[in-house]
């Protein structure tokens, strides 16, 4: 049974130097368990009872100065540990303002735990004007997240924490929302210590033998056989990198794939899906497979992948077999394993295929002349800023056009997750704390987020969480006077410049003012040498690119 512990208890435990064993530990412990050694969010009245255990389970907290900051840095440091993100917001508010974070991890199909308390048991729906009150907060979760639970027993925390990561090994990856009332959070819990002990997740799930066995027939038959690898293949990068040589057929990613091929790798074509030119090359394959991907109208800027020949699909749900492009075969399960048994199906491949070297190098010429035509001058500042970039360099986005136009054709990213982005949800704000997140995971790699100055007006207070973290890391701020993809869609429409032509901050400035060094481009051919010396130096650092001078 729980019971809840007398505020005279709780003191006279805390004087001693004795945490409460209540449910917020438990549900702490469990997460810790399962690998989780970082966590995002902002303290708040009602969910101390989770952060009181932080130091006692050697949990690193994470204090964004807004709760959508930490769910964006949550996101960073999952993509680069391949755990679930984990935020702790309060009630109400704090709730609320993760949501745009969750919305995010949502559409992008990535893995994000939210834990939050609620009014107590019996309260719900009091409307009595308590603190943080919410008409239905779960509710509100509901609508975003793949699953919002209300806990109402300390098992049932315990019970949803492993749910959750069930479902980010077994199912698609996607944020879950644990509710824990505040009473039930502050509660003793009656856990056996045995539950607490991450229990065995599945294996990987394999695809139908038979399946598996005929879409190899078809791939090995194939003159033209391309790949196109979303995220959902990330989990069986290197059995597809087995399968393209074997197949000498060209990889092409979405943004959320890119990197599942290293891209300097001959057969890699990068995340160009907005491209008519990597396009063609996927419609003109006698056989196409695609592993972990929706193909979604956002990266796809009106295109079309149509194949002429046959569609082999793989992907972890049935539902997506005929997601924006029907298939003619399917195989359901999990790259990890699908693709591991695709390879041995395929065996040593075959040399009908037509995909030659110099070929692929001529599309990518192809590619890089279409790119830039896009966004001529975008594009010239981001292949500058990028040829200064180490190899290594983790790279964060956000939907600024230097981004969308620029950054994701110039980086070339070696494996997933160096390259942060969110492609279908497009929200603003979200490249400065992906960055915070990436280098809080990988301290070892240089973390550059290049950045729209709309953008980064979103989160520009997250420079203060860099700075008290002791991060080393460069903002990339291209200055383009405000939102200039709504001015040029304004513009097409015929209408005025409205709300759209911003005024700026002193950018190099406004850094300092947060602990940080500003460095201020003046003259174009500046542009190299002063990102390389943000880069050299240590802290936080901000690069403010007047895009007018490259004009």
């Amino acid at each position: 049974m729980m019971r809840p512990i007398p505020e005279q208890e709780r003191a006279a435990a805390i004087a001693a130097g004795v945490a409460p064993e209540n449910v917020g530990l438990a549900i702490l412990q469990f997460v810790r368990a399962y690998g989780v050694d970082t966590v995002f969010g902002i303290p708040g009245t009602h969910n101390l009872e989770f952060y009181r255990h932080f130091s006692r389970l050697g949990i690193r907290a994470v204090t964004s100065r807004h709760e959508q900051g930490a769910g964006y840095a949550a996101d960073g440091w999952s993509q680069r540990t391949r755990l679930p993100g984990v935020v702790i917001t309060t009630s109400g508010p704090g709730l609320l303002n993760a949501l745009s974070a969750a919305g995010t991890a949502y559409c992008e199909s990535r893995p994000m735990l939210i834990l939050a308390p609620g009014v107590a048991r019996g309260a719900e729906f009091a409307d009595i004007g308590a603190l943080h009150e919410t008409k239905d907060q779960l509710a509100a979760a509901g609508a975003i997240v793949e699953w919002a639970r209300r806990a109402q027993t300390a098992q049932e925390a315990v019970d949803a924490v492993h749910d959750a990561f069930r479902l980010f090994r077994t199912g698609r990856p996607r944020p879950v929302y644990l509710e824990v009332p505040l009473d039930l959070l502050e509660s003793a819990a009656d856990v056996d210590p045995g539950a607490l002990v991450p229990q065995p997740l599945p294996a990987p799930q394999r695809a139908d033998e038979s399946s598996v066995a005929a879409a190899a027939r078809v791939l090995t038959a194939a003159k033209r056989p391309a790949i196109l690898a979303g995220g959902g293949a990330i989990a069986g990068r290197d059995a597809l990198r087995d399968l393209a040589e074997r197949l000498g057929a060209p990889v092409v990613t979405s943004l959320n794939g890119k990197g599942v091929l290293p891209e300097s790798h001959p057969l890699a074509l990068g995340s160009e899906l907005r491209l008519e030119s990597a396009r063609e090359v996927l419609n003109n394959s006698d056989a196409l497979l695609v592993v972990g991907s929706k193909i979604g109208e956002s990266e796809l800027w009106g295109g079309q992948v149509a194949p002429q020949g046959e569609v082999i699909r793989v992907d972890i749900l049935a539902s997506q077999r005929n997601k924006n492009l029907a298939a003619t075969q399917a195989l359901i399960g999990d790259s990890a394993a699908v693709l591991p048994q695709l390879v041995e199906a395929v065996g040593a491949g075959s040399d009908s295929h037509d995909t030659e070297g110099p070929a692929l190098e001529a599309v990518r010429e192809t590619m890089r002349a279409e790119a830039a035509s896009f966004a001529p001058l975008e594009s010239r500042v981001a292949t500058r800023i990028a040829s200064v970039l180490p190899t290594n360099t983790i790279v964060a986005g956000d939907s600024s056009q230097i981004t969308y136009y620029g950054m994701t054709s110039s980086v070339r990213s070696e494996e997933p997750g160096s390259f942060l982005y969110m492609a279908a949800y497009a929200t603003l704000g979200y490249g400065l704390p992906a960055a915070i997140g990436a280098k809080i995971a990988s301290p070892e790699r240089p973390v550059v987020g290049v950045i729209g100055d709309g953008a980064l007006m979103f989160s520009v207070q997250e420079f203060q969480t860099a700075v008290e973290q002791n991060l080393d890391i460069t903002i990339v701020c291209v200055d383009n006077g405000g939102y200039g993809e709504i001015q040029q869609n304004e513009a097409d429409r015929g209408i005025e410049p409205i709300g759209v032509v911003l005024s700026q901050p002193n950018w190099p400035q406004l850094v300092e003012a947060f602990g940080g060094t500003g460095f201020a481009v003046r003259h174009a051919d500046e542009l190299e040498t002063l990102v390389e010396q943000a880069l050299a130096h240590p802290g936080v650092t901000l690069v403010h690119v007047p895009l007018a001078l490259f004009a």
